[in-house]
């Protein structure tokens, strides 16, 4: 039935729901999404880190990325968010740069690279990230960017909120993987 197989590809797709702009922003939020990014690194470390080459190099999904694909594009991805707070935060209203992310997953790096080059890079990121999140003021938070494909401005508090859903997003399609396959960390 073709209904059930949308919904079923939907959920291997987004096993965390479709990210959804919040209504309303408090401290505890920000902590919360903060927390998220901090994390990332260690519990994606933890997911990966037993896994074979064959395991690495299997699709989270039928036409999805491999997890080494999703371990490259969380480095990436992050990468990017991070150069974008800090062009919101030195700049007013930046117009910021897309990418294709998925031209990137197919480059040789996001395809054959080890993943332990992006679990480094990820840690070291993340920290640097964090120590600056953890530093922003309320007037920070709503300093903006414009995004030119979608022909919108984003506030920084709102792509904190994206990037926690981000690294939680992927980091799920690994465990849901993992819990399909039966494949167990030892």
């Amino acid at each position: 039935d073709l209904i059930q197989m949308q919904t079923d590809l939907d959920s291997l797709r987004f096993p965390i729901g479709k990210f959804k702009i919040p209504e309303s922003y408090s401290k505890e939020n920000f902590a919360d999404w903060i927390h998220q990014i901090k994390e990332l690194p260690k519990l994606l470390y933890a997911e990966v880190s037993k896994l074979s080459n064959e395991q690495l190099n299997t699709p989270y999904r039928e036409g999805g990325w491999s997890i080494r694909q999703v371990v490259h594009h969380l480095a990436d991805s992050h990468i990017n968010s991070y150069c974008r707070f800090k062009l919101a935060l030195t700049e007013e209203t930046p117009s910021i740069r897309p990418y294709y992310e998925d031209r990137w997953a197919l480059l040789e790096d996001g395809k054959n690279a080890p993943i332990e080059i992006s679990l480094k890079l990820l840690d070291a990121l993340h920290m640097r990230w964090v120590y600056m999140l953890e530093r922003m003021s309320e007037k920070d938070w709503e300093r903006k960017f414009f995004h030119p494909e979608s022909k919108r401005e984003f506030e920084l508090k709102t792509i904190l909120a994206l990037y926690a859903w981000h690294s939680e997003h992927h980091l799920q399609h690994i465990v849901q993987l993992k819990k399909r396959m039966n494949w167990i960390n030892h």
